[in-house]
């Protein structure tokens, strides 16, 4: 009888067209599946908690998958570190009960949005955070972010393409963190808004952070906050790059 395994990896979403498997293109989800069946010597499919997009990063994604051997997971974790190479980790393995769904069991998830107010961007770290041009005052980007928290229909900030049944989430908290998540610790330099909440839609964390950067610098008002929640979608205005955004946590 095959085991049900979970998961933890963390991987740099740099060079991937994202998690979930695509024809022709090269993707997280796509690398551990073509490594576990050479493994297991037949296809073997994986279950994430969630998509993450084209260049995306994640430090905790979780995942399940059916495994017919016997094989340790340490053991397992081993082989699959030589295979994957240095883009894809697996930080952790277990055996899970039958019934356990990356999905449908996750109870909340955490991601981070990475900034720099550099005057320019730096060569090794420009892949994990988005550099802006000037100066954003972070109290009162703080401040307008928690208008965000509490249930709402996030339809307004949801992109076009979401095959989500409801766009009703919620916001646990909207935290501002000085330094980035990954890389020297400058916190005169990077810093981080930390999103927490029971689920998310479709980009609707770097769409939120284009709003608040775009208010913060004034380009848009504050009642932009008001029209996004009032509107039935898709999202219209400034998406954040994706390379700024990691998956943090995913809670069961």
């Amino acid at each position: 009888m095959p085991r049900k395994l979970k998961a933890t990896v963390r991987y740099d979403g740099t060079n991937f067209s994202g998690w979930q498997v695509q024809p022709g293109q090269r993707t997280v989800q796509g690398s551990l599946e073509e490594a576990l069946a050479t493994i297991a010597g037949q296809p073997v499919r994986v279950i994430g908690a969630g998509r993450t997009d084209a260049g995306v990063h994640a430090l905790a994604q979780v995942f399940h998958f059916e495994w017919e051997d016997a094989q340790a997971a340490d053991t397992l974790i081993r082989s699959l570190s030589k295979m994957l190479g240095p883009e894809i980790r697996i930080e952790a393995m277990e055996e899970a009960p039958e019934t356990f769904h990356a999905i449908a069991d996750a109870t909340a998830k955490r991601y981070a949005y990475v900034l720099s107010n550099a005057p320019y961007p730096d060569p090794f770290a420009d892949r994990y955070a988005w550099n802006l041009s000037h100066q954003i005052d972070q109290s009162r980007f703080t401040e307008l972010a928690q208008r965000l928290v509490g249930k709402h229909d996030f339809a307004g900030f949801c992109s076009s393409g979401s095959s989500a049944k409801t766009t009703v989430r919620e916001i646990y908290s909207i935290r501002v963190i000085p330094g980035p998540v990954v890389g020297p610790n400058d916190s005169d330099v990077f810093w981080r808004v930390e999103f927490s909440g029971n689920g998310f839609l479709y980009k609707m964390v770097r769409n939120i952070t284009g709003t608040l950067i775009d208010i913060a610098r004034g380009k848009v008002s504050e009642e932009r906050i008001d029209e996004r929640l009032a509107s039935p979608g898709p999202y219209m205005g400034y998406t954040a790059p994706a390379k700024g955004l990691f998956l943090v946590e995913v809670s069961y």
